[in-house]
């Protein structure tokens, strides 16, 4: 075979039947390996075939050096080029293409590629490394480099991978089929990172769909649509002691405080205008973020979802890449930099994470190969009438694996330290925000979720076992009982759920005018009747400062004073109630405008002293809630919390003792009106000093600085129960904390 004389072309053999060529030019083939590649002649010999639409000629090249082997003639099929050949040897293909000449070895000459044990894992809905195996993958197959494709599609007659590479001719590059997983994968050698893609499909309707990948590790930046390979991920992880110390970090009994924040407004570069003129990268964030952070004294970070997105204003929570962080802000590799450069500062970083519902964009997931792949077909099932979107179909084992695969990648690869679950309540109920004959029940007739629920325990129970001290936090706004309970008493198993019955209680009264929040007093206590029911957040979160329901600063009432001593009030009340704290970016410096995605927070308020004031008691709050163990290491038992004055409706007035697992105490007192109250008669435990240790009306926050002189001392005088007393002096709309000495 080393002559061109070797090659025999135009010979019947090499020319398929009608059907396959058929197939071909018309990009139906259900098996294009069956053809194309090589083939064995019965005799020693092969037959080889490449289909390239487009090609002027092809030359037979060997593959391990650069001798000419001969030509491929091209054959009576206009773009099938084919040759019999004597010897078995391997080769690549020279195309010579007009005003261009590519080497490359021929794609159909490789053998199936995922292994079987990848593919029964994949069925089974149970594969811990899915971002590992499908989708782009650049490796090395037979010592040649190139990227490896694969993609679930069962129902498709045909896929292809097109891209820039092939100018988008679906005829190039179609896949094999492997049986019966429904995956297609096709070895594209001689292929880097950095080239576009999508899947051009052909459903059983022979509908032409062009679909991003669903398994994609990097994309466009939006509003471009198409799939990116990734390089190969090698972070310089400097991050080995937060990891040994994370579990420890982040159990039960540990301060936990949350910034939340939206990455691409939280800070920009501005142009001369002073508007947007683009979002920083994950490098200048880490720079500006991460001091800023540590200097208000917050342990973690949680990120509105970073997953590629299509569009903005659903910050994150319509996403479509469940596997690739939004090229709005870097790479892959830079967004792992990002995560290290947290760690290293002692910072935690949380994602939101979104496996309820994705948007219908026709590049996405929706009817990925002609028919409900990813979602519902029923709408009363698939449809969400809240958001315009389509669910999930958790039922299926290759959906309920695939979204398994997306937490532990975040998880895994990124070494992220837990997930917020988004819209767990619509996930739990089939008749969430749906009306009487809107919704299917379950197999057993009832309104739950069966399958969803299925997943989230099977999600955390995993998750537990190969991410141990991980955080899983729901967002779930239902009665559901033991959401934070094992999955081995019935619960669910997340680590936390929000507490949306204490936001909106407390939110409500906070609102109300001083003068009518005698008539709401239980409405700051009733919190503490289901206090221990569940592992709660406490959660002031992105969705109380926007659609028109004010910023945090803003729903304040009263005068500008009273505006901002009310809210320092409310921030020391929230840090000093039984529960884990997140706060939303903009709130701890009081900005005053509702938050807007598209425009970075108003920074310039920090010149003014009540703005500084609020940003000072956030971080003062959070240092004493991470140094004093009576602030957070009996948060979710009833003995770390004990009522002084729960019923002093008239006044306005509440006061408790917080208590550590040492049987150490604090006593907090609030007083919700702006009258200033003196000789205020509180019961307290111990006798002797007990000293303040915050005032949210000193003059460090820019209060009015009423209070009692740093201390005061107990008096033998019976009061709530307790055998001594003090007669404090409350100043107006504040709260007090103060520590016994001794």
């Amino acid at each position: 075979m080393n002559s061109r004389k070797d090659l025999e072309g135009g010979a019947n053999a090499v020319v398929p039947g009608r059907q396959d060529i058929e197939g071909l030019i018309n990009a139906t083939h259900r098996d294009p390996f069956a053809v194309l590649g090589p083939h064995s002649d019965g005799q020693g010999g092969q037959i080889i075939r490449a289909f390239l639409p487009g090609a002027l000629s092809v030359k037979l090249i060997a593959r391990d050096s650069e001798e000419v082997l001969g030509e491929l003639p091209s054959t009576s099929v206009p773009g099938l080029f084919g040759a019999r050949v004597e010897h078995v040897q391997p080769y690549r293909l020279r195309i010579n293409w007009a005003g261009a000449e590519q080497t490359s070895e021929d794609p159909y000459s490789f053998g199936p590629l995922l292994g079987e044990m990848d593919l029964y894992l994949f069925a089974e809905g149970n594969h811990r490394d899915l971002s590992s195996c499908l989708g782009a993958q650049v490796m090395n197959v037979d010592g040649v480099p190139g990227v490896r494709f694969s993609v679930w599609a069962p129902n498709a007659r045909r896929v292809s991978v097109v891209g820039d590479f092939n100018i988008w001719d679906g005829r190039r590059h179609p896949m094999r089929l492997r049986h019966p997983s429904g995956v297609w994968e096709l070895f594209i050698p001689r292929l880097e990172a950095g080239e576009t893609y999508k899947y051009e499909i052909l459903s059983a309707e022979e509908v032409v769909l062009l679909k991003a990948d669903p398994m994609a590790l990097a994309t466009q930046l939006p509003p471009l649509t198409s799939s990116v390979v990734a390089s190969p991920m090698s972070p310089d992880w400097q991050d080995a002691t937060w990891m040994q110390e994370r579990a420890h970090h982040q159990r039960p009994d540990a301060p936990l405080s949350i910034y939340e924040l939206h990455v691409g407004s939280w800070q920009c570069e501005l142009d001369d205008t002073g508007e947007v003129a683009r979002h920083y990268k994950w490098t200048e964030l880490a720079q500006k973020l991460i001091p800023y952070v540590q200097q208000l004294g917050f342990t973690h970070i949680e990120l509105m979802p970073i997953m590629e997105h299509p569009f903005g204003g659903s910050w994150g929570y319509q996403p479509l890449s469940q596997f690739a962080p939004s090229a709005r802000y870097g790479t892959p590799e830079e967004f792992a930099a990002f995560v290290n450069a947290c760690h290293v500062a002692g910072i935690g970083v949380i994602l939101d994470w979104v496996p309820a519902h994705f948007p219908d964009d026709a590049h996405g997931l929706a009817h990925f190969d002609g028919t409900a792949l990813y979602e519902y077909a029923n709408p009363l099932e698939g449809y969400h009438p809240d958001w315009n979107t389509l669910i999930y179909n958790l039922g299926r084992t290759e959906v309920h694996g695939f979204m398994l695969a997306s937490a532990l990648h975040w998880l895994k690869h990124f070494h992220i330290d837990g997930l917020r679950v988004d819209a767990v309540a619509s996930m739990l109920y089939r008749d969430y925000s749906r009306k009487a004959g809107e919704w299917v029940p379950n197999r057993l007739g009832g309104r739950e979720n069966l399958e969803a629920i299925d997943f989230l325990r099977h999600l955390n129970e995993v998750v537990a076992l190969e991410v141990p001290g991980v955080l899983m936090i729901a967002e779930e706004s239902t009665a559901w009982p033991g959401v934070s309970q094992t999955t081995e008493h019935g619960g669910l198993g997340f680590s936390y759920k929000w507490n949306m019955g204490w936001m909106h209680d407390s939110l409500h009264y906070i609102q109300q005018d001083p003068v009518y929040r005698a008539h709401h007093h239980n409405e700051l206590s009733f919190g503490l009747v289901y206090a221990w029911s569940e592992r709660f957040i406490l959660p002031i979160s992105h969705d109380e400062v926007v659609h028109g329901k004010h910023s945090l600063i803003d729903k304040m009432p009263g005068d500008r004073w009273q505006k901002f001593a009310n809210l320092r009030a409310y921030l020391s009340f929230m840090w000093a109630h039984p529960g884990k704290k997140l706060l939303f970016m903009g709130c701890e410096f009081c900005q005053w405008r509702e938050w807007n995605h598209d425009q970075q927070l108003d920074w310039y308020l920090l010149q003014y002293p009540e703005h500084q004031g609020v940003q000072k008691l956030v971080g003062d709050l959070n240092r004493l809630y991470r140094d004093y163990p009576e602030l957070h290491d009996q948060d979710d038992v009833p003995t770390g919390f004990q009522w002084l004055i729960g019923d002093d409706a008239t006044n306005s007035v509440y006061a408790w003792l917080r208590w550590s697992k040492e049987g150490r105490p604090l006593l907090v007192v609030a007083n919700f009106t702006p009258v200033p109250r003196a000789a205020y008669r509180i019961g307290v435990p111990f006798a002797g000093a007990w000293h303040e240790i915050l005032n949210s009306d000193s003059e460090l926050y820019c209060g009015s600085n009423y209070g009692n002189g740093g201390a005061v001392v107990t008096e033998d005088v019976q009061s709530h129960g307790q055998g001594v007393s003090v007669a404090l002096n409350l100043p107006p709309l504040s709260v007090l904390i103060l520590q016994p000495t001794g």
